[in-house]
């Protein structure tokens, strides 16, 4: 099983969600960084996009797949990981820190709420 980092929030989609005072940090997880492979492409939102909890808030390609990551939480979009255009491996090397996705103004709190903490999402990761 792959390291949960025990300060985030997790969806049961994989993206992880880091919430500083009315921000929010978003990721992928260790465990779908590594199931996608080696990112080739990582298509961010843009600054200001409404989005709503559940939208596609970035899309991904590696050499295995393209997949899309949703907005653990609705809000706008505030800044974007612009390191990424240049080097989408961030998110292979370091999911979790230099390979955040993108930062969202959250709405509405209470939609934490149906996020998952990391013990629950620990019981959704399959075994390696």
């Amino acid at each position: 099983m792959s390291d949960i980092p025990q300060d985030l929030l997790y969806t049961d989609q994989h993206e992880w969600v880091h919430v500083d005072g009315g921000i929010a940090t978003v990721g992928i997880t260790d465990y779908a960084q590594h199931a996608l492979g080696d990112l080739t492409f990582v298509e961010l939102p843009a600054i200001g996009a409404a989005l709503s909890q559940g939208d596609e808030v970035a899309a991904i390609e590696s050499c295995k797949a393209a997949a899309s990551v949703y907005a653990p939480i609705g809000g706008s979009v505030v800044e974007v990981n612009e390191d990424l255009e240049d080097d989408p491996g961030l998110v292979n090397s370091d999911c979790y820190g230099d390979g955040w996705i993108a930062k969202i103004q959250i709405a509405d709190k209470t939609e934490l709420e149906q996020l998952r903490t990391p013990e629950q999402y620990a019981q959704l990761e399959p075994e390696e």
